[in-house]
């Protein structure tokens, strides 16, 4: 299967028969269990200094609900802080859990359709990896998902991608994401 092939509805296809596969053999693995498989994308928004502003939280919902198909989980503060002007029960954040095909089909469309929209792109960090081998992606705006038109994406703000697998390796997770296809950036050497 060649990359012009890859569509969303076989993304996790592609998993089973070629990458996985490839993998195995490209880091010679005893087992097929040790590839690592993704077991979930989970994306945020933090509201920050917008906590008390309606609009702000209202186009974040809007952005997460419109890219993902999935009504957001707000995130509320566990504790009072006075520094901040922070009080218990206030939303700091939204988040939003992908998991199998949704999961796949979300992947799909960042690799190809939102990340080419980008201006001025070299490639994703190739240090945003955790120690588990699990990937963050960043974005400042939301205006490059497609799902958006222009009036929702005022006012702006940022959204925040993990990547999660099983089997915590960072070299071996790497590869699995280059292989569907992840532009990271060249190493310097």
């Amino acid at each position: 299967m060649t990359k012009n092939e890859l569509r969303s509805d076989n993304l996790a296809d592609l998993y089973k028969t070629v990458v996985a596969p490839e993998i195995l053999k490209e880091f010679n693995l005893d087992n097929i269990n040790q590839v690592p498989k993704l077991r979930k994308i989970v994306l945020n928004i933090g509201i920050g200094r917008a906590k008390d502003d309606k609009k702000f939280i209202e186009t974040a919902t809007n952005t997460l609900r419109k890219i993902t198909a999935q009504q957001p989980y707000y995130r509320k503060a566990k504790k009072s802080i006075a520094a901040f002007k922070l009080r218990e029960g206030n939303i700091i954040g939204l988040s939003v859990t992908l998991r199998g095909a949704r999961m796949y089909d979300f992947l799909y469309r960042i690799i190809n359709i939102v990340i080419p929209r980008q201006k001025d792109f070299h490639g994703v960090k190739i240090k945003a990896f955790d120690k588990d081998g699990n990937y963050s992606l960043g974005f400042d705006d939301q205006s490059i998902f497609p799902e958006l038109t222009f009036e929702e994406t005022s006012p702006v703000h940022g959204l925040q991608i993990n990547i999660v697998f099983s089997n915590p390796s960072k070299q071996l997770t790497k590869a699995v994401l280059s292989k569907f296809g992840l532009p990271f950036e060249k190493e310097n050497k």
